[in-house]
């Protein structure tokens, strides 16, 4: 059974810094997508960041130079740094995998939520101004 568990949520100041990470079970930790996705009160569900597992990354607009990705593969855990946290970054973050591709399957990760098959039960991030 595939679970993904994260933590690390809480409530900053405008500025301030988190670090928000997701624990992977139940399938091989390899030639995946991970990522997180985030949803604000009355907004839609968005991408954040992606990363698959030789440790490309790829970050929306909003986020980068501020959020950063990185993964400890032996732990199975992604981990997601974030900088200079604005009221604007205020959602319950969620983490997402696809699974394990295919060995022959070429993929590229990003924002496509059909492409995660699992999801945590989120965490919440508050940044107060």
């Amino acid at each position: 059974q595939v679970q993904l568990v994260e933590s690390g949520g809480g409530s900053v100041q405008t500025g301030g810094s988190l670090r928000l990470a997701c624990t992977a079970s139940g399938y091989t930790y390899a030639r995946h997508c991970m990522g997180w996705f985030r949803q604000a009160p009355g907004k839609e569900r968005e991408g954040v960041a992606f990363i698959d597992s030789v440790n490309v990354t790829t970050y929306v607009d909003s986020v980068k130079g501020r959020f950063s990705l990185t993964q400890d593969n032996a732990k199975r855990i992604l981990y997601l740094q974030m900088d200079n946290l604005k009221p604007e970054d205020t959602a319950m973050y969620y983490c997402a995998s696809t699974g394990s591709f295919r060995a022959w399957v070429e993929y590229t990760c990003g924002p496509e939520e059909s492409r995660y098959n699992y999801w945590g039960r989120g965490t919440q991030v508050t940044v107060s101004s």
